[in-house]
């Protein structure tokens, strides 16, 4: 009996502990803080940004994907910058940059880069996305057009039936569980679950799994909520298609977080005018995979839009 109630007690405190808890993260926010560009002070949310290249080139614009940062480019952003005004942004709630209670949504986001863009003078760029980056730069470009002279989308799900994420990522941003997980969990677990955004055998570096730990729950949690609902409102390849925009599908053939890969990237085939690439042997993420072969495509779409 005394067992017993020894044990009640003792459920009873973890369930107080993850309610705390989850009160507590709920509730961070966190500061702009850069740690690989400089922030830029902006109305809505601050960003980090890194600008490579020449300051007089017409400007490439690189987004990154869910739950990652500018170091996700680190090895394309200098294959680009021979010719090219390289402009890194890390995404609100990601990397360096401010991490709110609230803001996410793709229309939101959107506004805030192009807030960006404008600080820095930039008009008339190449905007390139990958996965979420790549919802993100279709929202930049409809909502602001002037800013956008052609498209480059990467392993971006044209509709939400084509997304398939893992069991662990979906209980990750559950409520209290996720919480609790976002607390507690080990590198390894993180390192297995970012292990999906790359064809097999690809090592994930350490720099990638602290840009996970730098998330706040309510980012990681809100991010893919909000934007899925601007996905489900209408598709990204017709968002695309309407536009008349020069268009660049790229899709690593072994991609595990878009399925069936194939499929996914025949939507965009007939967006008139698009380009469409699958990329053998790579995954989810073509600029990590294969730069080399990623800056190539990006440069020689590049040249067609000036």
């Amino acid at each position: 009996m005394a067992m017993r109630r020894i044990l009640l007690i003792l459920l009873l405190a973890i369930a107080v502990l993850l309610a705390v808890n989850a009160v507590l993260t709920s509730r961070e926010t966190k500061s702009a803080e850069a740690d690989i560009g400089r922030i830029v002070a902006l109305p809505g949310a601050d960003l980090q940004v890194r600008e490579r290249g020449p300051a007089d080139a017409p400007a490439t614009v690189l987004l990154h994907c869910y739950t990652c940062s500018i170091h996700w480019w680190e090895q394309l952003e200098p294959l680009l910058a021979a010719n090219s005004r390289v402009v890194s942004i890390d995404l609100i709630g990601h990397g360096g940059s401010e991490k709110p209670r609230n803001g996410y949504s793709a229309e939101e986001q959107a506004d805030n880069i192009a807030d960006a863009l404008r600080e820095l003078d930039v008009d008339r760029a190449l905007i390139v996305g990958q996965s979420l980056g790549g919802v993100i730069g279709t929202a930049l470009a409809e909502r602001h057009p002037e800013l956008a002279r052609g498209v480059v989308v990467m392993d971006s799900p044209p509709a939400e039936e084509y997304r398939d994420l893992p069991l662990t990522a979906r209980l990750a941003t559950a409520p209290v569980i996720g919480q609790a997980t976002k607390r507690i969990a080990p590198d390894g677990v993180i390192r297995d679950g970012l292990s999906d955004a790359f064809a097999e055998g690809f090592e994930v570096p350490d720099q990638f799994v602290e840009d996970v730990r730098r998330m706040t729950f309510t980012s990681f949690k809100d991010v893919p909520e909000q934007v899925d609902e601007y996905v489900a409102e209408k598709s990204i390849d017709d968002r695309l298609a309407a536009m008349g925009l020069p268009l660049l599908v790229v899709f690593g053939a072994e991609d595990t977080v878009v399925k069936p890969p194939a499929e996914a990237a025949d939507e965009f085939r007939d967006v008139q005018g698009a380009r469409v690439v699958m990329l053998p042997g790579v995954g989810h993420t073509p600029q990590v995979e294969a730069p080399a072969k990623t800056a190539a495509l990006i440069r020689g779409f590049d040249r067609s839009t000036r």
